[in-house]
């Protein structure tokens, strides 16, 4: 099996993952509910598997999916406001296709890049716990471990992605330092063969009070992907 089906098949797995049970309560009370201005659509109200080719060669590693973004759409950073930061950042420096990220059927296209995160539930009040996220890393550590084969830069958003993502990295094969690195926007951490990157997630608290701006945000992108070797 090549590494395009077998992340095809991960995929598929983590999208019927039920191992979580406030987490399965949660995001399906929240599809059958809604949000008026979604009463119309169908939601997703699974497991958000990543979003990107097999032989990315930078990873981006979020929280969770929201519970009106990717839980609704069925892709990671879809049909949110971190979205549309993200994924116009992403266009401004040559990794997408298109600037706008709306539904799973809309066309954006990753080049070089695939989207993932810890916890592939959306959580109440965005928040997960240590548990769930312990449970979640599983499927994780199989992401990173199928695209390590050409996989040479990770942009981690926030801390707890960051606290998520070395343990994950070091189950992967990954020689991750002693002491654990600590997260800081701006962050660098050479693995081996791979460039870690953290940055400030693009929440909206973040992004609305400016301790993350456009630039701040397609400077990290730049620089992950220059050490990608993306063009």
């Amino acid at each position: 099996m090549d590494d395009s089906s077998a992340l095809t098949r991960l995929d598929r797995r983590v999208a019927g993952c039920r191992a979580c049970p406030r987490l399965v309560d949660w995001r399906e009370e929240v599809a059958r509910t809604k949000r008026a201005a979604f009463a119309d659509w169908t939601y997703w109200g699974r497991p958000v598997p990543g979003f990107g080719p097999a032989d990315a060669r930078l990873v981006i590693i979020g929280l969770a999916p929201a519970a009106h973004g990717g839980n609704r759409t069925g892709r990671m950073f879809t049909g949110d406001r971190s979205g549309d930061v993200l994924y116009q950042a992403l266009y401004d420096v040559g990794l997408a296709s298109q600037p706008t990220s709306v539904r799973a059927d809309d066309g954006l296209e990753l080049y070089g890049v695939r989207v993932t995160a810890p916890v592939h539930c959306a959580p109440p009040a965005n928040k997960p716990t240590p548990g769930e996220r312990d449970t979640c890393r599983p499927w994780l550590v199989r992401e990173l471990t199928l695209l390590r084969p050409t996989l040479r830069a990770a942009v981690v958003l926030g801390a707890f992605g960051w606290q998520a993502a070395l343990p994950a990295f070091a189950e992967a094969g990954w020689t991750v330092p002693r002491p654990r690195p600590a997260f800081s926007h701006g962050a660098r951490v050479a693995l081996d063969g791979l460039d870690l990157f953290g940055c400030f997630h693009v929440s909206q608290r973040n992004t609305f009070t400016g301790r993350l701006t456009t630039d701040m945000l397609r400077e990290v992108l730049r620089t992950a992907a220059d050490a990608a070797g993306l063009p």
